[in-house]
C-alpha cells in the first residue's frame, strides 16, 4: 500500500496516461483515511461546483482570490453570484490605519462584474477623509444594485463627517433610488440630510424595515417623521434624542405602523450646560406602548449631572437604561419611580453617596428588572443584599464592582457573597473590572 507523502514509482505506464495528467492529480490517500475509494486520486479541477462553492465560502477574501487562480474551473466557481451576495469593504490609508484595505483591482471587479449581485454591503473605514470619499465612490457606481441592508461603519471619528453633504448625499441617491428593496440601513455619524432620507422613503418605504442614524446633524425632526409617517414596516429605529419628539411617537403609534420592536435614543451633550433637552409626554409614550406593548425603548445617557432636568419626572416607558456619566442619587430616585418597565440599568458612576434607599426603590416598583450594573458607586453591604432579596432569582445579570460594596457590622465581604448567591440561587462574587 502507498504511504502519504510518499512518491511511488512503477515500471511501466497505464495507457493514455500523459505526463500533464499526472500533474494534475493528487493523492487524497494519508491522514488518518487510508481506506479504499479515499485512497485514490483526485483530478481537483473535476470537482463539482458545488463542493468547490463550499470550500471558498470558508475561506477569507483573499485567500478565495488566490484560489480562484488554481484553474479556470474554480475561477469560475468565483464568480458565481452566491459568494458576492454579502461583502463588506474595508478602506484605510496605510499611514492611519492598522485596517486591511480590500484591493483597487478586486473592487473594480467586483463593480464590473458582481454589483447586481450584492445584497448585504458593509463599508468599514478608518478615521481618514480619503477612505470616506473612496466609500461614496464606489457607492456612485453601483447603478445596477439590489441591495438588502446598507451599513456605514466608521472605525474613528472624524471620517465620514468631513466628507462634503454634497458628495455623500449624491452617493447614497445612487443606492436609495437603484434599489428599491433597502431593509436595513446603519449610517451613524454621517452627513445624512433630510433631502436623502426622503429620496429613501420614496424609493423604499414598503422594504424599510431597520433605520439606524445616530449622530446626523444634519437631519432634523422633520426628516425623521417622514420616515416613519411613510415607513409603515419599521421595527427598529436608533437615533439621537434631538430628533425624538411627541409628533415622531405618534406616527409610529397609527394604526398603519406595525409594532415597533426596539427604539434606540442616544442623550449626548458635548458641552456642559450649553444643551436644553426638550420633555416628551407622557400621553406620547403611553400611546407608542399602547401601539407596541412588547417594544424595547432603550436610552444611553452621556449628560452631567446638571443636564438631567428634563427626564424621567412622569412615567416613562424605558426598558433599557445605561448611564456613561455619573448620574445623582436624585435622578435614580426618579428613575425608582417612574420607570416601571425597565429591565436593565448600568450606572458607570454616581459618586461618594451610598444608594442603598434608590437600589431598594428600583427594587420595589420596578418588577420586570433582570440585569444590573454599578461603576463607580457607593452601596452598603447590607443595603446590597437587601437589593438583591427583593429581585430575587430575576435576575439574570448582576455586574458589582467589588469596590462599590462597603462593608457594615452585619456583614463583610466574605458573608456577602454566599448570602448573595443564596438569593440568587446560583454562584455569585463580586466583579474585579466592568463587565459592560
Amino acid at each position: 500500500m502507498k504511504r502519504a507523502g510518499q512518491k511511488v514509482v512503477t515500471g511501466t505506464e497505464a495507457p493514455g496516461t500523459s505526463q500533464t495528467s499526472k500533474k494534475q492529480k493528487t493523492s487524497l490517500c494519508g491522514s488518518g483515511f487510508g481506506e479504499s475509494d479515499l485512497c485514490t486520486s483526485m483530478d481537483w479541477g473535476s470537482l463539482p461546483h458545488h463542493v468547490i462553492l463550499r470550500v471558498f465560502q470558508f475561506l477569507t477574501l483573499v485567500d478565495r482570490a488566490r484560489a480562484s487562480s488554481v484553474c479556470r474551473r474554480w475561477n469560475e466557481v468565483f464568480h458565481i453570484p452566491d459568494l458576492w451576495r454579502r461583502f463588506e469593504f474595508e478602506l484605510s490609508q496605510p499611514a492611519t490605519s492598522y485596517l486591511k484595505s480590500t484591493h483597487p483591482d478586486l473592487i473594480q471587479q467586483i463593480i464590473k462584474r458582481h454589483a447586481d449581485h450584492l445584497q448585504y454591503v458593509s463599508f468599514k473605514v478608518d478615521s481618514s477623509t480619503e477612505s470616506a470619499e473612496a466609500a461614496c465612490d464606489i457607492l456612485s457606481q453601483l447603478v445596477n444594485c439590489s441591495i438588502k441592508t446598507l451599513g456605514l461603519i466608521s472605525t474613528a471619528k472624524p471620517s465620514f463627517m468631513n466628507v462634503s453633504k454634497a458628495h455623500f448625499a449624491s452617493a447614497l441617491t445612487v443606492v436609495f433610488v437603484n434599489s428599491k428593496s433597502l431593509s436595513s440601513i446603519k449610517i451613524d455619524d454621517t452627513p445624512l440630510d433630510d433631502p436623502s432620507l426622503k429620496v429613501l422613503v420614496a424609493n423604499n418605504s414598503d422594504t424599510l424595515k431597520l433605520l439606524k442614524m445616530s449622530s446626523c446633524p444634519h437631519v432634523s425632526p422633520a426628516g425623521i417623521l417622514c420616515v416613519a409617517d411613510q415607513c409603515h414596516g419599521l421595527k427598529e429605529l436608533a437615533l439621537n434624542y434631538y430628533i425624538l419628539s411627541d409628533e415622531l411617537l405618534l406616527a409610529l403609534s397609527s394604526e398603519k405602523h406595525v409594532d415597533l420592536e426596539h427604539l434606540r435614543i442616544d442623550v449626548v451633550s458635548e458641552n456642559p450646560g450649553q444643551v436644553q433637552f426638550h420633555t416628551i409626554k407622557k400621553q406620547s409614550w403611553d400611546a407608542l406602548v399602547k401601539h407596541s406593548p412588547k417594544v424595547n425603548i432603550v436610552m444611553y445617557f452621556f449628560l452631567y449631572e446638571d443636564e438631567f432636568d428634563a427626564f424621567f419626572r412622569e412615567e416613562t416607558p424605558v426598558t433599557h437604561l445605561y448611564f456613561g456619566r455619573a448620574v445623582s442619587k436624585a435622578m435614580l430616585g426618579r428613575i425608582g419611580m417612574n420607570c416601571p418597565r425597565l429591565i436593565e440599568l448600568v450606572v458607570c458612576a454616581n459618586g461618594l453617596q451610598p444608594l442603598d434607599d434608590e437600589l431598594i426603590q428600583i427594587a420595589e416598583r420596578c418588577k420586570n428588572l433582570t440585569a444590573m450594573g454599578l461603576g463607580e458607586c457607593e452601596v452598603t453591604c447590607r443595603g446590597f443584599i437587601e437589593f438583591v432579596k427583593m429581585c430575587g432569582g430575576r435576575l439574570t445579570q448582576l455586574s458589582i464592582m467589588e469596590e462599590v460594596l462597603i462593608p457594615d457590622s452585619d456583614y463583610s465581604l466574605d458573608r456577602l457573597h454566599l448570602e448573595v448567591s443564596k438569593h440568587l440561587g446560583r454562584m455569585w462574587f463580586p466583579d474585579m473590572m466592568p463587565t459592560w
